[in-house]
């Protein structure tokens, strides 16, 4: 069985073939999906399963999707299901990431805390669909540190650890993220529903 996952970031893919190594899953592009899905969701939930129903209604197959965001408890939650789209889709995360440590300038550690969430859904061709979530806990760090991963993963500290997820090896990252929590739950769903 092929699943089309709803992602046109290469970095992201690589990362959800890493963690979910049981199932073939194939791009948007590599389905000839060119559609742009508006995300009009009030939870990462809800714009998870809008992709993977809209994807899967285009192809014809079963579709995977993802909403994830930064939660940081000191700005009420934000910038939450608008993560991508903080200040604009097309804003660099170097500039997101500063401007957040900006709001955040003068908060002591207490209060930084944060949450990567990670939504996964599945949408199936006879109607059937599902949602996971998983979640990290964290606090944003007071500067950025390391290169690896991609969006927030610089300023996302993880005390356990005493590192960004951004400096983490990809596999440990793989290991503890929202991310790979969710799609595990929803793999584990997959194998069951064969």
């Amino acid at each position: 069985m092929t699943y089309v996952f709803a992602t046109k970031n290469k970095g992201k893919l690589k990362e959800i073939k890493e963690i979910i190594k049981g199932i073939n899953i194939i791009s948007m592009e590599d389905a000839g999906c060119d559609i742009e899905i508006e995300e009009t969701g009030a939870t990462f939930s809800e714009n998870a399963l809008i992709k993977a129903r809209a994807v899967c209604e285009y192809t014809g197959l079963p579709a995977l999707s993802d909403d994830s965001g930064l939660c940081i408890d000191f700005l009420s939650g934000a910038p939450g299901v608008l993560s991508a789209r903080f200040l604009g889709e097309h804003t660099p995360y170097s500039e997101k990431n500063a401007h957040i440590l900006e709001l955040l300038k003068d908060v002591k550690t207490e209060h930084r805390k944060a949450q990567f969430v990670c939504a996964v859904a599945y949408a199936a061709p006879n109607g059937e669909s599902a949602a996971f979530e998983g979640v990290v806990e964290g606090i944003i760090a007071e500067k950025p540190e390391g290169e690896g991963g991609f969006g927030y993963d610089p300023i996302f500290y993880v005390p356990e650890y005493r590192m960004t997820t951004a400096q983490m090896a990809l596999e440990l990252k793989n290991e503890i993220s929202h991310r790979g929590k969710a799609l595990r739950k929803m793999y584990e769903y997959i194998i069951k529903s064969f």
